[in-house]
C-alpha cells in the first residue's frame, strides 16, 4: 500500500486572486463533469518524480485520493485526500508541486467555462482554434511580449538510454550559455536533461529568469508528469492543441531521440512546414543525438523520405554527437527568425503567421474504428499524409500510455492498423525498431497495442 497524506493547502502561482464570482465558478465547475478529469491530471502531478508511464496503474495505487476545491471569501483552498506521500515534506507540500497543481486547476477548468463552451471561440475553423490556443497560453501567463526569441522546444523520448539523456543535459547546456531557453513536454528523460542542463548553464550565466515551460495535456501528464525544473506549466485541453502551442510558442525546435510520441511530434511539424503557404517560414528543427543514435536517425530519415518526398530533408538538419554544434546552429537559427519577424513586424512571442491546416487541428479521437479507417496511402498530398500517420502514432501513444487507450486495448484488443504494402513494410520496420530499442515503455514487457494488416 503506498504512503499517503490528506491536507489542506492553498493554491501558488495561480490562482491566489479571485473574484468572489470566479471562487463560485471555480467549485462549481470543479464538482460537475470536470472532477474525474482533475482527480486524475492532479494526482499524476503529485506523483512527480516516480518513474510511471501508466496512467490507468497510478490510478490504481492510489484508489482513494481525491481532491476538492473549498471556497473562501479571500479565493480557494485545495482539500487532498489520500494524496502521495513523496510531494511533501514533514507534512508541507513541495512548492514547486504547489505551483504545478495550481496550474492544472487553472488550465482545465479556465478551458471549460472560457474555450470549450463560449460561443466566442469556433472550434471549427483553423482560425478559431488558433484564437484558443492564444487565449489559453495567455492566460497562464505563458506569452512574455518584452523578450527577444529565445524559446527552444525540445522533443524526444521520456524512455530513453542513460548516454541519450546524459546527451540532452549536454545539448541543454550549451543552449543556455547562449541566453536560450527550453520548452519540452515537461517529463523525464529527453523533457527533463534539455532543462537539467540549461539550469546549470544559466546559473553560470547569472541568467536569473530562465525559463522552462513544459506544455501537456490531459490524457499524457500522467505518462509525463512534470518534472522538478519545470517553472512554467501549461495544460493544453488536448494533444492536438498542445502541439499547435509548441509551434507558436518555439522560435526553433530540437528533436532527440524518442519512440511514437517523438515521431508523431516530427510528423505533426514537417507536415505543417510542408504546407505551401509556409513555404518562406523561419524555424530552424535540428534532430540529434549521441553516436549511438545515429541509426535512429538514420531510420528516422529515411522513413520521411519515403513517404514525404525527398525534399523534406530541406526542412531540417541532422547533427549527431555535436552538442556545441548543435547550440551554434539553434543560436544563429533563433537570430534569423529574430530578423525574420521583425521585418514583417510579427510578435516575437507567438506565431500568427504560420499556417496549420484543419487536419493537423482536429481532435482524433484513437479508437479501433477510427485507427483502421486512417488513410495511409501516397496518393495524396504530402502534409495530408502526413496528418494521418501522425494520427496512427498518436494512437499508439494512446494505447501505451493514456488511461482511456488502455482500456479500450484491454477490452478490444490491438489497434489494426491498414496501409499500402511498401508503406506497411516500412511502418512495421520503424516501429519494430522502438520496440527493439525499448522505445515504447519505461519498464516491463511490452505487449504492442496494434497489429499491421
Amino acid at each position: 500500500m503506498a504512503d499517503t497524506i490528506s491536507s489542506t493547502i492553498s493554491p501558488e502561482g495561480s490562482l491566489e486572486i479571485l473574484s468572489q464570482h470566479e471562487v463560485n465558478r471555480l467549485h462549481d465547475t470543479s464538482r460537475r463533469g470536470l472532477h474525474e478529469l482533475l482527480r486524475s491530471c492532479a494526482l499524476a502531478v503529485l506523483n512527480s518524480g516516480n518513474p510511471t508511464d501508466d496512467g490507468l496503474a497510478l490510478m490504481e495505487t492510489y484508489p482513494d485520493f481525491d481532491i476538492e476545491v473549498l471556497q473562501q471569501d479571500r479565493g480557494v483552498r485545495l482539500k487532498l485526500t489520500s494524496a502521495p506521500a513523496e510531494a511533501f515534506v514533514d507534512g508541507k507540500m513541495i512548492r514547486g508541486i504547489r505551483e504545478h497543481l495550481s496550474s492544472v486547476l487553472r488550465d482545465i477548468v479556465y478551458v471549460y467555462n472560457e474555450i470549450q463552451t463560449h460561443h466566442r471561440f469556433d472550434l471549427t475553423s483553423a482560425e478559431g482554434t488558433t484564437n484558443a490556443v492564444f487565449h489559453i497560453l495567455r492566460k497562464a501567463g505563458t506569452l512574455k511580449p518584452s523578450r527577444d526569441p529565445s524559446l527552444v522546444v525540445c522533443w524526444g523520448g521520456h524512455s530513453i538510454s542513460r548516454e541519450e539523456y546524459d546527451y540532452t543535459k549536454h545539448v541543454g547546456y550549451h543552449l543556455g550559455l547562449r541566453e536560450l531557453d527550453i520548452c519540452t513536454g515537461c517529463g523525464p528523460g529527453a523533457m527533463k536533461g534539455p532543462m537539467k542542463g540549461a539550469n546549470v548553464a544559466h546559473a553560470k550565466q547569472r541568467r536569473s529568469e530562465g525559463r522552462y515551460l513544459g506544455v501537456s495535456e490531459p490524457g499524457i501528464i500522467a505518462a509525463e508528469a512534470p518534472n522538478p525544473i519545470v517553472n512554467e506549466l501549461v495544460v493544453m485541453p488536448d494533444i492536438e492543441k498542445r502541439l499547435e502551442a509548441f509551434v507558436r510558442l518555439g522560435h526553433g525546435i530540437i528533436v532527440f531521440p524518442g519512440g511514437v510520441g517523438t515521431a508523431e511530434e516530427i510528423l505533426y511539424l514537417l507536415g505543417i512546414l510542408l504546407h505551401p503557404d509556409n513555404a518562406d517560414m523561419e524555424l530552424p528543427v535540428i534532430l540529434t543525438g549521441p553516436a549511438d543514435s545515429a541509426d535512429y536517425f538514420r531510420r528516422i530519415d529515411e522513413f520521411l523520405v519515403y513517404t514525404l518526398g525527398e525534399s523534406v530533408r530541406r526542412l531540417y538538419r541532422i547533427i549527431i554527437d555535436d552538442p556545441i554544434e548543435v547550440a551554434r546552429t539553434m543560436r544563429k537559427g533563433i537570430d534569423d527568425v529574430t530578423e525574420y519577424r521583425r521585418a514583417r513586424q510579427d510578435a516575437f512571442y507567438y506565431n500568427w503567421r504560420l499556417t496549420v491546416a484543419r487536419d493537423f487541428q482536429e481532435t482524433f479521437d484513437p479508437t479501433h474504428e477510427s485507427m483502421a479507417g486512417l488513410a495511409l496511402h501516397r496518393n495524396q498530398p504530402v502534409h495530408e499524409l502526413a496528418a494521418n500517420l501522425r494520427r496512427a502514432f498518436s494512437g499508439i501513444v494512446a494505447g501505451n500510455v493514456k488511461e482511456r487507450g488502455i482500456r479500450l486495448i484491454e477490452a478490444h484488443g490491438p489497434f489494426r492498423l491498414s496501409a499500402e504494402p511498401e508503406l506497411m513494410a516500412r511502418l512495421d520496420e520503424l516501429l519494430g525498431s522502438f520496440v527493439a530499442q525499448g522505445r515504447m515503455k519505461l519498464a516491463g514487457q511490452y505487449e504492442p497495442c496494434y497489429t499491421l494488416g
